[in-house]
């Protein structure tokens, strides 16, 4: 309480005493001591508003002990157990959730990671993939405000993510890795990389680069081959030695036939080699007898321009050609899809040979898009002129149904430019997404898809859809969503073939550490989307003959089932619906790799400069005590008393108003009692 209210206080104090002396000894006639209890009666009264009025504040302070956070983590993966390193690591979190010491020392926070971070519940080490890189930053960026050292059980061999030595490095927490896994360096072959295309060509040779490795002292001879079922289409004789460890070699095979074709990757083991399994990889290519061309045609450059051919050419099917409008004339029949970027009076050829020869077209406007000439020359749609543009966002819509969309976070795009008023589509159409305006939903199309006379067709009504690709790399890390979303819309577009109640997106091989995630849409007989589907997927292994059905569960408004996991093989597989005769099928393959069992050796390397750039120390799991002594001893972890200030206003203190009420009753009550009113 500040000195300026203890004056206020007093002065009420005095105020009320004056005021009650003069109230009862100076103007009244009363002759008992009866007059001295009124005054002090009425003395509280007065002095107790007063104080309600000047509202004094109280603080008081609550003390607390907080004990430092230790976090354990633990890599759940296969490679750990594939090290025969998975009863050593339960002995040692065992050992540091039951030490008492450490209880009362620290809060003990337990982590399981793979793929993903969750909280250590058991462990089963059957994660295929690790990523400690992402555990790091997630306890670096949950842990930021305080001090929590982290302790880390892994063999520090992670198979995907970031490299986690330069994560580390953000991370203001100390790291105690327990490195779990052999030091012994034993002589060991493997295969490091391969890089191949995913999409060929029929009757062209495609590229494979292999990058074989040694880990050895003593110079050693080996054989590269590549089958082809039990054929070998390629073989080479490796001399590898310990200045001399990788040797990259390239080669060119031949796509004979169209298909799914798979390939054996194989270094011929040395004698005595401990671990064989990283000798062999096995690699798939989809052949393909034609690439999907399109038009882009413009008449003004735009960064949409690049943005759109770096989407559709992501994937290796499809080729884009950015024409001038008078160029694409003598080659429009090439062309499966046409895709028109703002288009003016320039474009009046190309939009009639485009009515004449029926072909598919996708348009984007923009703020130099003549809407006179569309109005004119298309019947399928009318945008209503303002010759004024602003900048709407997009809004997805979860129903739409012609193919299956997902993956992007459109709420979190730039908006776009589009001409300001609505576009009719005259035709029946789906609308993918609305325009948005500070965060409401209009009904206004953004962009739409919609067939009419046997061709397809999509508007885009907006440019700077550079914009979202940038956007989908600073969400994810990764043009991947947004280029897999323009694919798809691509792929509709180019494709004449007529739609269906159940569409289903799959991949047509997966590589063994691959999710193998399957979905489907379903729609009802007027091709509305019904969200109340049973559906389900008959699974049938080509190689044991084995069939087993999982039920699709409803989720971002597709059908989908996550069937990773399974062994290695050629499936066959039928989506059905279980009340109506309605299916639809196709068939995949499942390539023979676990990247967790490539290891030998933990890596002990890193997982100690993670420790010493973060002021940690790195053992191994016979050292665990030393690591507990180690804990229990350092000043950094030491419990920290904390207090939390309250402050509390007087007329926030119920009582003083009861002590107010009684005051002036009991007053009132002897005036009453003595006569006196």
């Amino acid at each position: 309480m500040d000195k300026l209210t203890i004056i206020y206080i007093t002065l009420a104090a005095i105020t009320a005493l004056l005021l009650a002396l003069f109230q009862y000894l100076y103007k009244s006639k009363l002759k008992s001591n009866l007059k001295y209890v009124l005054t002090g009666l009425r003395t509280i009264s007065i002095f107790c508003i007063l104080l309600l009025l000047i509202n004094p504040k109280f603080e008081s302070f609550t003390y607390f002990d907080e004990k430092t956070t230790l976090v354990i983590a633990v890599d759940d993966s296969e490679s750990v157990s594939y090290l025969k390193q998975d009863e050593k690591a339960r002995e040692v979190v065992a050992a540091l959730q039951t030490n008492s010491e450490l209880k009362d020392r620290f809060d003990i926070q337990a982590y399981s990671f793979g793929k993903s971070v969750s909280t250590l519940d058991s462990l089963n080490f059957n994660e295929r993939q690790s990523n400690l890189a992402l555990a790091l930053k997630q306890f670096g960026e949950v842990y930021a405000n305080q001090t929590a050292p982290i302790i880390v059980l892994s063999d520090g061999n992670q198979t995907y993510g970031s490299d986690y030595s330069y994560i580390a490095k953000g991370v203001k927490q100390p790291i105690y890795p327990i490195i779990l896994g052999d030091s012994t360096v034993h002589s060991d072959l493997s295969i490091k990389q391969l890089n191949v295309n995913r999409y060929v060509y029929l009757k062209n040779k495609f590229p494979v680069e292999i990058i074989a490795n040694y880990r050895g002292n003593e110079p050693i001879n080996t054989e590269l081959k590549i089958w082809s079922g039990n054929v070998v289409v390629f073989r080479k004789v490796l001399q590898l030695d310990a200045l001399k460890s990788s040797e990259i070699i390239s080669t060119a095979l031949m796509a004979n036939s169209v298909g799914v074709k798979t390939y054996r990757v194989e270094l011929v083991a040395l004698e005595n080699e401990k671990n064989k399994v990283n000798n062999v990889k096995n690699f798939g290519v989809e052949v393909i007898d034609q690439k999907t061309n399109i038009a882009l045609v413009y008449d003004r450059l735009h960064p949409d321009l690049g943005a759109f051919k770096k989407a559709i050419e992501s994937n290796e099917q499809r080729s884009v050609s950015i024409l001038k409008p008078k160029d694409v004339i003598n080659k429009i029949n090439d062309f499966q899809l046409v895709i028109l970027y703002q288009p003016n009076n320039n474009f009046n050829s190309v939009l009639k040979e485009i009515k004449e020869q029926k072909i598919n077209t996708f348009i984007i406007s923009g703020e130099t898009t003549s809407w006179n000439l569309l109005n004119q020359t298309r019947d399928y749609f009318k945008q209503t002129i303002t010759n004024q543009t602003e900048n709407f966002q997009p809004s997805l819509n979860r129903n739409y149904g012609t193919f299956i969309v997902e993956n992007l976070d459109f709420n979190s795009f730039p908006p776009l430019k589009s001409e300001f008023g609505a576009l009719d589509i005259l035709v029946p159409h789906e609308t993918l997404l609305y325009k948005s305006v500070n965060g409401i939903t209009t009904e206004d199309i953004l962009l739409a898809t919609f067939e009419a006379d046997g061709t397809k067709h999509a508007i885009l009504n907006g440019e700077d859809i550079w914009r979202w690709r940038a956007q989908s790399f600073i969400n994810t890390n990764s043009f991947n969503n947004f280029d897999e979303f323009i694919n798809k819309l691509v792929q509709y577009l180019s494709s004449n073939k007529k739609r269906k109640r159940i569409n289903i997106d799959y991949k047509s091989f997966y590589n063994g550490n691959d999710d193998v995630i399957i979905s489907a849409q379903y729609f009802n007989k007027t091709f509305e989307f019904d969200n109340s589907a049973s559906l389900s997927i008959v699974l049938n292994n080509k190689d044991d003959e084995s069939i087993r059905e999982v039920p699709l569960l409803l989720n971002n408004g597709n059908y989908t089932v996550d069937l990773s996991g399974i062994n290695a093989g050629l499936y066959d597989f039928t989506i059905k619906h279980n009340s109506e005769s309605i299916s639809a099928s196709g068939s995949f393959q499942i390539l023979e790799y676990n990247v967790e069992q490539q290891f030998l050796n933990a890596d002990i390397t890193k997982l100690k400069s993670i420790a010493a750039n973060s002021n940690g120390s790195a053992y191994f799991p016979s050292q665990t005590t030393e690591l507990i002594n180690r804990l229990l001893s350092d000043n950094r972890y030491k419990t920290i008393q904390k207090s939390t200030k309250n402050i509390v206003p007087l007329v926030d203190w119920k009582y003083l108003l009861g002590l107010i009420a009684l005051s002036l009753f009991i007053e009132w009550f002897i005036r009453k009692y003595n006569g006196l009113i």
